[in-house]
């Protein structure tokens, strides 16, 4: 029972926390972050004790899933190059370069145990960037190798995160052994997340084929897809990590939702935002619940003669080497860039001194680093207590933290100016879709009124209501019009048109209410009138908020 008072606590406070980022000028998870502490800190920190291999299935499936899915997958083939750079070099570079420093910073942490460190900070969070600035100050190429990168550096990070604790609970260590163990675990879980997808795929197309099926059926399928996925692959001792960031990136070009009746598909897009809004949420606040007891458990190593200033100079003196790593790194793959450009004569696209600084100042640590430091086993094989647990978690919970209010301070003066006031190229280009389908729309619709004639059906019927569709595909193309004036004009129609149907949706929920009270109708059928009109109105609000 008290577990789940727990959860329910943490989903309560997610919610608040959602509503109070839009009152206080704060990035949503440095505020969640402060909810947890302001939640545990009367009562000295709450604590729920949990297995660490069932917190990862938990958290991390669902997380990289929906980001992997989420991602734009043609911008991460065209920047394939300095995301696999930032997502695999600069992983190894990471963990060699922090773990020897955090070992040299604080000898009492074991080598393998900084590794292990390190490799869970290598991973970085692109939620949490565009929460902190604004997609329009970043330049758009920036932020698709950053969603690249963090999309491609959990799964990296956090294997070679696994290799270094299974080091440390051995006592042993063999490159060639884990450059094998490696290379297994990326073949075996990119396999396991396409064989997922696949029989997710057969499942639904039987439940299409069968009909009648509930949407929800269809919907608890894409649910189970990462988590079906993560644990295929680690029962054959590979990597569940892969496996679920596979699986959602090839689950929107698979074509799996065509299999998806409409009302499937509108509640997995929705339901997936929600989860990863939830999860997210969910784990920052934790960390923020387990922050007093964290820090009040700082060893003494690590306070010495300046029991507050010690312990947060060494986070900052460790998030800056962080960020160094990172700028050099950037440097370094820009000159290497711009070299191989030369060489195959093609035109070089430096990214110049300030994007390579605000690309390093992004790279801030979240909920994937939250989840792996807290999956850290309890003991080592023999039993003793693992080593330097309390204090890993302690640092990797001060760097999530320090490299928030970092980036939240300086990215926005970093960024302010690097992208050249205009439209946006993703406005652009929802523009011309939009006038394509509208003139395929009409060319199909002029077809068929057409061939009726010809046929002879009821050609006055079936053309006037083809002609009423026309005129409202011809107000979209004319709308998207670089002329001014005519987009003026049928904006003023539209916002007229929409006013006039919102009216009539009131009117609607107005009369369906007092049926309801007057017990004309049943609840299921106002359920599903309601859910009608909702939508309906939902639609025209995105149309009104567009215009």
């Amino acid at each position: 029972m008290q577990t789940a008072i727990f959860i329910l606590i943490v989903l309560v406070f997610v919610a608040v926390s959602g509503a109070l980022v839009r009152l206080v000028r704060v990035p949503l998870p440095v505020l969640q972050i402060a909810i947890g502490a302001a939640l545990a800190w009367p009562v000295r920190g709450i604590h729920v004790e949990i297995d660490p291999e069932l917190f990862l299935l938990v958290f991390i499936p669902p997380l990289l899933f929906s980001d992997a899915f989420g991602a734009p997958k043609r911008e991460l083939i065209a920047l394939r190059r300095p995301i696999l750079d930032l997502a695999i070099g600069l992983v190894f570079f990471t963990i060699v370069g922090f773990g020897y420093a955090l070992h040299w910073l604080v000898p009492s942490i074991p080598l393998v145990v900084a590794f292990a460190l390190a490799a869970v900070l290598s991973p970085t969070d692109a939620v949490a960037v565009s929460s902190i600035v604004d997609r329009n100050v970043v330049p758009a190429r920036l932020m698709h190798i950053l969603e690249g990168e963090s999309l491609l550096n959990d799964a990296s990070g956090l294997v070679m995160f696994r290799f270094a604790v299974a080091a440390a609970l051995t006592g042993s260590f063999s490159f060639a052994a884990a450059s094998l163990s490696f290379l297994y675990a990326v073949a075996v879980g990119i396999l396991a997340g396409v064989a997922a997808l696949f029989v997710a795929a057969k499942m639904l197309q039987l439940l299409n084929r069968i009909g009648g099926v509930p949407a929800e059926a269809q919907v608890l399928i894409t649910i189970l897809l990462p988590f079906v996925a993560y644990l295929a692959a680690e029962h054959f001792g590979a990597s569940g990590i892969l496996a679920a960031v596979t699986a959602g990136l090839l689950t929107g070009s698979t074509g799996i939702f065509r299999f998806l009746g409409v009302s499937a598909r509108m509640q997995t897009i929705s339901l997936w935002t929600t989860f990863s809004f939830v999860f997210n949420g969910a784990l920052f606040i934790v960390l923020g619940l387990q922050l007093p007891e964290i820090i009040r458990k700082v060893p003494a190593e690590l306070t010495g003669h300046y029991p507050v200033v010690q312990p947060v100079l060494t986070v900052l003196a460790l998030t800056l080497c962080l960020i160094a790593l990172r700028f050099v790194w950037i440097w370094i793959g820009d000159i290497t860039a711009g070299i191989a450009a030369r060489l195959g004569k093609r035109e070089a696209e430096p990214f110049g001194l300030r994007v390579r600084l605000a690309g390093s100042v992004a790279g801030v640590r979240g909920a994937i680093t939250l989840a792996g430091i807290l999956s850290l086993p309890l003991a080592l094989q023999d039993g003793s207590p693992f080593p330097a647990r309390d204090l890993v978690i302690f640092l990797a919970a001060g760097v999530i933290i320090c490299s928030l209010v970092i980036a939240s301070l300086a990215l926005p003066v970093i960024a302010r100016g690097l992208v050249e006031p205009g439209e946006d190229a993703g406005a652009a280009e929802e523009r011309m879709a939009r006038v394509g389908t509208a003139k395929a729309a009409i060319a199909h619709l002029e077809s068929i009124t057409q061939t009726d004639e010809e046929e002879g059906d009821v050609p006055g019927i079936r053309l006037a209501a083809a002609n009423g569709i026309v005129a409202a595909y011809r107000r979209r193309i004319a709308a998207a019009d670089e002329a001014d004036e005519a987009r003026a004009e049928v904006r003023e129609a539209g916002r007229l048109e929409i006013d006039l149907r919102l009216a009539g949706i009131a009117a609607e929920r107005d009369a369906l209410r007092a049926m309801l009270r007057r017990g004309e109708i049943n609840d299921h059928t106002a359920r599903a009138l309601f859910t009608e009109i909702t939508l309906t109105e939902a639609l025209l609000n995105g149309r009104q908020t567009r215009k």
